[in-house]
This record gives structure tokens, C-alpha cells and sequence, in this order.
């Protein structure tokens, strides 16, 4: 479900943690504000959403931006939906934001369908030369610019941690969403080594649950199976449901960011989302101060995490290989 919430709610959502302004000292600052839009891909009861939200807000604050006091910020949630992230970009568009923050190639897409000249700051991309989001990594030309969720060779990376881990793997199932063009790039990564490791892929969609269970217990049926879950906001909305399947049908997976572990998931390999979305507030005040997107250059991760989860791997009758050991950088037990 899509969620239209904005400043004063969302911070009431999150406790109260932050100072919230009397209306009429709101309208008497109004022309001192600058509008920052954000339209968030999950929904916003997700806790690592909140936590990547409020690791933006917290980067903003360190550069001066304190919202209420010089910027408002504006939130749409989508709720991982495509087809929700279009007229609620449209409604960011219409406030006449200095800037929109979003996450996810569909989203920032929405945004380019409804306006092509205000500023985007992008995050959890793959590929926006491919998706026709930006011109050129160094040089992006248009109004969006930001941070890839990783380079295609990340994906094949997955694959190469499963078999380490679970190396009686000869199948492993992609779990895609085929509304996003990045899935189709991914698979392909994945697809170009898997031959060389004894590994044939399946991909099956997460278009909504019932698919998504009917595609995974299908694949369940022949031995030797393994889960690749790559980054996508339908993923991330049923990530205990994955978890769940991953589990029930004893599937090792792994997956591109750390909360399918702390909810119970095998392994994840990714970059810190939580740091980027507070790396993305230096854009946002680059932006703010006079720069343009098409000068700002698309910036790829710096951080890279290798999450394990002890207590899964005993469950699935897994031992974890010392060198995954020493990699990780940390360990559920």
C-alpha cells in the first residue's frame, strides 16, 4: 500500500525523537525553507527503511540542514509498489521540491516521467546508463545523479559465496522482479559464470506472495537448490516470507543486504545501505548550495559487508568453511 506521510508525521511515527516547530512558526520561516522531496521504495513501517531514512536526515543534520528550522522534507512511501511510486513522485514534482531523494531504478524513472529538470539524488541503482537515468557515470547530464547499489560483478560474487558455502549446490533460483529492467542485467551476470561453477539458474518472480511461493516450491522439488535474492524493493518488502521459504524448503540462500540475516537469512554480501543513504545528504546539500546533477558524478559503494548467520547455517545441516569466517564481517550466532 502507498503512503503519503510528511515531516511532522513521520517523525511522530518514530518516537518523537526529533523538535517538532509550532505551525505558525513554520509559516513565519516558510520562505526561508528549502523543500527537499523524498519518495521512499518500501513501506514505512520497515525497519531498515526507518533506519535508512533516519540515516539520511542524520547526515543532513550534520551539514547544517535541520528540517523545520532551514529545509522541510516531504516523504512519499510506495510500499515497493512501481505502479504507487508514479503519482506520488507526481505529487513530490508538484511541490516544487529543490530536490527528491528516491531509491530504486523504477522510482527514479517515476520522477524523470514527471518532471525532467528538478534534481534527483538516486540511491540503490545498478545500472542508470542502461535504464536511461543518467548519460554517463562520470558525467550523468541530466537531473539525476547518486550512488549504484553495486557493479554487476557483485552478482556474480553471490554465486561464488554460495558454492562456498553450500558447494553440493547445482541449481540455484534468482528471485526477480520483472518490472525492473537491473533484475534482467543481473541475471546475465550471474548467468556468465554459473556454467563454469556446475550451477544452473531458474528465475522466479516476486510480482506478490502467491507467486512467489508457487515459484520457489516448484524449484524445491529437485535437490541441490540455492536462493539468490539481488536487491529490489518487492525483495525487500517479502523478506520475512523469502526467509521463511528459504528456510521451510531448506534452500541455502544468500542475499544483497543484511536484513534478511538479522531476520533469519543464511548470508548477505552488499554494500551498507545505511551509509550510503547518509552519503546521499552530501548530494542533496551539494544540490542545495547551487550544484547541478548532470555535474555531480554517480558514485559507486565503498563499503562491502559479508554478513553470516550461524544459527540458519546448523539448521540447514551447513558447516561454515573457516575462510568465510575470517571474511565476514560479522557473525550471527
Amino acid at each position: 500500500m502507498a503512503i503519503r506521510i510528511g515531516r511532522r508525521q513521520f517523525i511522530t511515527a518514530l518516537g518523537g525523537g526529533a523538535v517538532t516547530w509550532p505551525l505558525a512558526a513554520r509559516a513565519q520561516q516558510s520562505d526561508k525553507l528549502r523543500l527537499i522531496g523524498v519518495l521512499m521504495p518500501t513501506a514505512a513501517d520497515d525497519p531498515l527503511s526507518k533506519a535508512r531514512y533516519t540515516a539520511f536526515v542524520q547526515g543532513l543534520q550534520e551539514l547544517g540542514w535541520v528540517d523545520g528550522r532551514n529545509v522541510q522534507i516531504d516523504v512519499r512511501w510506495t510500499g515497493g509498489s512501481a505502479e504507487h511510486a508514479r503519482p506520488l513522485a507526481a505529487e513530490l514534482v508538484a511541490l516544487a521540491p529543490d530536490v527528491i531523494m528516491t531509491a530504486g531504478a523504477a522510482h527514479v524513472a517515476a520522477i524523470q516521467q514527471a518532471s525532467r529538470t528538478v534534481p534527483i539524488v538516486f540511491l540503490a541503482v545498478t545500472d542508470p546508463v542502461g535504464g536511461g537515468l543518467v548519460a554517463s557515470m562520470a558525467h550523468p547530464g541530466g537531473n539525476a545523479t547518486g550512488f549504484i547499489l553495486a557493479e554487476f560483478g557483485t552478482s556474480t560474487k553471490w554465486l561464488d559465496l554460495l558454492k562456498q558455502l553450500s558447494p553440493q549446490i547445482t541449481r540455484a533460483a534468482v528471485v526477480l522482479d520483472p518490472s525492473n529492467p537491473t533484475g534482467t542485467g543481473q541475471f546475465g551476470s550471474i548467468q556468465s559464470v554459473a556454467s563454469s561453477v556446475g550451477v544452473v539458474l531458474t528465475p522466479v518472480d516476486v510480482r506478490n506472495a502467491g507467486e512467489l511461493e508457487r515459484g520457489v516450491a516448484e524449484f524445491a522439488r529437485t535437490p541441490n537448490g540455492g536462493l539468490i535474492v539481488p536487491a529490489n524493493p518487492l525483495a525487500t518488502g517479502q523478506r520475512d516470507l523469502i526467509v521463511a521459504l528459504s528456510a521451510q524448503h531448506r534452500l541455502p540462500a544468500i542475499y544483497s543486504n543484511r536484513s534478511f540475516v538479522e531476520s533469519g537469512g543464511l548470508m548477505s554480501y552488499g554494500p551498507d545501505t545505511i551509509d550510503q543513504f547518509r552519503r546521499a545528504a552530501g548530494y542533496v546539500d551539494r544540490i542545495l548550495k547551487g550544484e547541478k546533477p548532470a555535474d555531480l558524478p554517480v558514485q559507486a559503494p565503498t563499503k562491502y559487508e559479508l554478513v553470516i548467520n550461524l544459527k540458519t547455517a546448523k539448521a540447514l545441516g551447513l558447516t561454515v568453511p573457516q575462510t568465510l569466517l575470517v571474511a565476514a564481517d560479522e557473525v550471527i550466532e
